[in-house]
């Protein structure tokens, strides 16, 4: 099984100590708008320049590309509304280990995470308010569900998670130690199971629900460590059938990837937060203009971009709109029905959790 990728690249040459400072300087120096920067890094603002706002963005991965519209916008929505110029330095990683990069000094001034555990590791920090998620739709700003992608035609036969543990399948999706898509993932086929054991006897049987999941992760062929790294594995040709967001899959097939979605008669509503990193918006004196970011997200325009890279509104009437581009499974469950992010976190991913005892085999 493998469980993460790494590029490794030949040595060329080694640069002389004066030219390795002055491509450093020059990085540093190149922050703008739209510029990347690596979790952990430094923020570099400019001084000279009261009048203009720099916003540092740090995303989970699969948030990239509805981001890279979403900031746009916001930058004219600011223009017209303040006459103010807003810039973005944006970091995206998965979503546990971007949490981990801001409580570790990433200065980012908003966050986007995959999930609520992860959104209050950064509570827990003193860095996000822990109102968060008392205002508009709890702090959820995109919805989306758990599906599964199979290769043009779904040669597989692939109708839902149990086809998964059948002899031969080769399935993909992300390491959960790292990646927030990676859990929604294993909640969604144990949240299967206990649906099914429910059928079956009439009640949540956990002991059902973990062979469920057992059976599944047999055939894992790939943990990657973001979602959006699972399925750049996927594209590249690793396995027959990738586990992941509704809205991964729906933006590569916008772009002319032939994938078919395959959506199970069980799986669970994905919520994805967002907040205003207090602590540090405020001592970069850019709280205005990041908590208006937070607030334009809700917006249905934002909410339209996001809609466009396949996620689902969480604006009501847009939802409504949009319904038959999003076929319903026939139990959709959240997870509260699992009993809400701290049962799962200590029922699944505890060090003698469920999901660490089917990765030892146990």
């Amino acid at each position: 099984m493998r469980t993460g990728s790494r590029i490794f690249t030949k040595n060329r040459g080694t640069l002389p100590f004066s030219a390795i400072i002055f491509l450093l300087c020059a990085l540093v120096l190149s922050g703008c708008s739209g510029a990347q920067t690596p979790a952990g890094g430094n923020v570099v603002r400019d001084p000279a320049s009261p009048g203009n706002v720099t916003l540092v963005i740090g995303a989970y991965s699969v948030a990239k590309d509805a981001l890279h519209e979403v900031l746009p916008a916001f930058k004219a929505h600011w223009k017209a509304t303040t006459g103010q110029d807003v810039s973005f330095q944006e970091s995206y990683e998965a979503s546990g280990t971007q949490a981990r990069s801001i409580i570790g000094g990433f200065d980012a001034d908003v966050t986007l995470l995959a999930l609520e555990g992860d959104m209050e590791k950064l509570v827990g920090a003193g860095l996000v308010s822990a109102e968060w998620n008392r205002g508009q739709d709890r702090g959820m700003v995109t919805r989306s569900i758990v599906v599964m992608g199979t290769r043009a035609g779904n040669p597989l036969g692939i109708k839902d998670f149990e086809d998964l543990a059948k002899p031969g399948v080769k399935v993909l999706y992300p390491n959960p130690k790292t990646s927030g898509g990676a859990q929604w993932d294993i909640n969604a086929i144990y949240g299967a199971g206990l649906k099914k054991s429910e059928r079956v006897s009439g009640a949540k049987d956990p002991a059902f629900a973990k062979r469920f999941l057992e059976d599944v992760h047999r055939n894992i062929e790939s943990m990657d460590k973001s979602g959006r790294a699972s399925m750049a594995a996927f594209e590249y040709g690793v396995g027959d059938v990738i586990v992941t967001y509704e809205n991964e899959l729906l933006a590569r097939i916008a772009k002319g990837v032939q994938y078919d979605i395959v959506v199970p008669p069980s799986t669970i509503l994905i919520e994805n937060p967002a907040a205003v990193v207090e602590r540090n918006a405020d001592r970069h004196g850019v709280r205005e203009a990041a908590d208006a970011f937070v607030q334009y997200l809700y917006s249905k325009d934002a909410q339209k971009l996001f809609a466009k890279y396949g996620f689902r509104p969480v604006d009501e009437g847009l939802s409504k709109e949009l319904q038959a581009q999003y076929p319903m499974p026939a139990e959709l469950f959240t997870i509260d029905y699992l009993g809400g992010w701290d049962e799962v976190r200590k029922t699944l991913y505890s060090k003698r959790g469920i999901w660490y005892q089917v990765l030892a085999g146990e």
